[in-house]
């Protein structure tokens, strides 16, 4: 549970109908397993001690006895276990039954959860056997032995609870049972709004055609909606087939994804490791979310109360998978249908610009490298959009003292192929001429030397766009602003910026996306070769044999590691140790957990440092969940300072 991490499983065990003595067995066995795996919770199916489909035996004193000694002897069994158990059963009180869960751990039974919702439709009757106990908050008497001539009773919460563990007060879930989560207003609301951030569902959906995926996405939705983690445990094989087929379609959630999800007809055991305290923090960042109840009136809000437990915080053996580039969507159909969306919001966002202001001319500095080769493919968008002369494009090359060949050619064949009107200015008489002006010796390859580049190629890019009438598109990426890799008023500035919010990583993508649907060969080619090409502002001379000498890499890290860092920092707020421990799982084989600490600081370091470049940006257009923007996204001030997250890192012992 170390950095809000619990290992949960959904179990469905084979039953035996009515055999209650068969199925605590089973039961008692799964819990077992999921408590050597490291599992914190486990939650079985709906009515799991008797079978969901005993039909009018629920009503014989037999089987409803059966089942309440039952769950105590699952209770005596799991006893020494570090693991909360919820299991289904019948209870009767005050002379009706109830469909209930059962909330155990370490001998002790700390609440009975009834079934809000009775469904009585199509394949269900369960009005004709259960009541709805939605409105009641009580106790109830249960035996500690059973059979026994002086029965020692507890009082156990009976109604709809919320369990909160006093030493991770994150980790708080509710019960809902089947139909719970098929009405409009489902318990897992209220359950939420008092705390909740894992909702369980004990359920015995039948299998039908299609209801998979509809209960998929009916959970996917109501977790997203609720910003929790969702776990539904279903009955499967062993049921009755009198009337029904069940498959076992055990299904985590988390706040819209799914973690875990189990083949049909197979009874067995789904993992996964949530996270709460994430959960927590997006709550906290969505403002909207009604933490304080005043959607319900107070009798509502009343029926649900508290119960607390004590558990040991232990560090959760993750099995989670954390991918090592979070901004790019795994699946090669998801990636290229995101690639066609983002390309679509950048291009809209600068047309609508082009249009708003009236030009019909838009500059842009072409260095032959990623960043300004996505920038242009924006701008080649947006003008075909518009149905624009792409001969507005002004498309210029400034070669100086670091430009390689195949940086420029690739710069003069993209302009040239996407029918651009390209101007090459050699600036480096210019910028001698200002070494001259300030006194600076050429020989001396410092931040002045670099820098005076960078700006003089911005200068002229904004002396155009004045000369032709049009506007300078920006082509520094959210990698870059993240790390203050630009030079400050230089590369730094432009009038629309339209990678702003596209990190390094998602910027390979898309222009692969983009070779890979031109129709243009010798396009695709120069495309291939951009993406082949080492990350550098060329600010420094080549190497004798021509190549770049100066690879952003080299200085300040790999940006596959940048970009994870930044999207756990920002999307989830997570701390530097915690990130740290998710990297060095990512990236296993790939970097050194010193490597990844050595990094991991430079990018706090450089992150807070730099927000001064940050908070005078120029417009861009949103294009994911994490980005920077000064106007909205996020607000920092410039002298914040780094000490909290550098001493946290400071603590970790490789």
């Amino acid at each position: 549970m170390k950095d809000g991490f619990i290992k949960v499983a959904c179990a469905s065990p084979n039953v035996h109908v009515a055999d209650c003595d068969y199925n605590a067995t089973q039961i008692i066995d799964m819990i077992t397993q999921a408590y050597q795996k490291g599992a914190k919770l486990i939650a079985f199916p709906e009515l799991s001690i008797t079978g969901y489909t005993c039909g009018d035996l629920f009503l014989q004193d037999t089987l409803l006895n059966s089942a309440k000694k039952s769950l105590i002897d699952i209770v005596k069994a799991t006893e020494s276990f570090e693991i909360i158990s919820i299991v289904g059963l019948p209870f009767a009180l005050n002379g009706k039954l109830y469909n209930c869960g059962a909330v155990i751990y370490k001998g002790d039974i700390l609440g009975l959860v009834p079934k809000s919702h009775i469904p009585n439709y199509s394949e269900f009757y369960e009005a004709r056997l259960f009541t709805s106990g939605k409105d009641i908050n009580s106790y109830v008497p249960i035996p500690k032995e059973l059979p026994n001539d002086d029965e020692e009773y507890v009082n156990i919460p009976f109604g709809q609870k919320v369990f909160k563990c006093d030493d991770m007060p994150e980790f708080t879930f509710g019960i809902e049972i089947c139909e719970d989560l098929w009405v409009n207003s489902t318990p897992s609301e209220r359950l939420a709004e008092q705390g909740a951030t894992l909702i369980v569902n004990l359920s015995a959906s039948d299998e039908i055609i299609g209801k998979s995926d509809y209960r998929r996405t009916l959970i996917k939705a109501k977790s997203g909606a609720l910003l929790s983690a969702y776990m539904y445990a279903d009955a499967s094989i062993g049921e009755s087939t009198t009337d029904m087929v069940f498959a076992g379609h055990n299904i985590i959630a988390e706040n819209g994804s799914i973690l875990a999800e189990s083949k049909l007809f197979k009874n067995s055991i789904t993992y996964a490791d949530i996270d709460v305290l994430k959960l927590t923090h997006e709550r906290r960042r969505s403002t909207t979310f009604d933490i304080d109840n005043t959607r319900h009136s107070p009798t509502e809000k009343s029926v649900i109360r508290t119960t607390y437990f004590c558990m040991n915080i232990t560090d959760t053996k993750l099995d989670r998978h954390f991918s090592r580039t979070p901004f790019v969507p795994s699946s090669k159909d998801d990636l290229s249908k995101r690639c066609e969306e983002i390309l679509a919001i950048q291009s809209v966002g600068l047309m609508t610009r082009l249009k708003h202001i009236g030009s019909k001319t838009a500059v842009i500095g072409l260095s032959g490298g990623l960043d300004s080769t996505l920038a242009l493919i924006v701008m080649v968008h947006a003008f075909n959009i518009l149905h624009l002369d792409r001969k507005g494009i002004i498309a210029v090359t400034m070669p100086c003292f670091g430009t390689t060949d195949r940086t420029y050619s690739n710069a003069c064949n993209l302009a040239r192929e996407y029918g651009t009107t390209l101007l090459e200015i050699n600036i480096k008489d210019s910028v001698n001429q200002h070494f001259k002006d300030i006194d600076h010796d050429v020989n001396i390859h410092d931040v002045t030397y670099e820098n005076s580049q960078a700006r003089e190629r911005t200068q002229i890019l904004m002396d155009i766009a004045n000369q032709r009438g049009g506007i300078v598109i920006g082509t520094g990426d959210l990698s870059e602003l993240a790390l203050g890799w630009a030079t400050y008023n230089g590369d730094h500035m432009s009038m629309y910026a339209v990678n702003a919010s596209i990190p390094k990583t998602l910027v390979r993508y898309l222009v692969g996306y983009e070779a890979t649907v031109s129709d243009n060969k010798l396009l695709e080619t120069v495309l291939k070769d951009v993406l082949d090409t080492p990350v550098s502002p060329e600010l420094l001379p080549p190497t004798q044999n021509g190549e770049i000498a100066q690879k952003t890499e080299d200085l300040v890290g790999p940006y596959e590691l940048h970009d994870f860092f930044l999207y756990y920092m920002l999307r989830f707020g997570f701390s530097p140790t915690k990130i740290f421990r998710l990297a060095v799982k990512s990236f296993d084989g790939e970097y050194s957990k010193d490597t990844i600490l050595k990094w991991l600081k430079k990018f706090y370091y450089r992150f807070f440092s730099q927000q001064f470049k940050r908070s005078c940006l120029p417009d861009a257009p949103k294009v994911g969940t994490v980005t920077l923007s000064p106007r909205g996204d996020f607000r920092m001030p410039s002298d914040a300072c780094v000490n909290l997250w550098i001493k946290q890192l400071e603590t970790i012992d490789n």
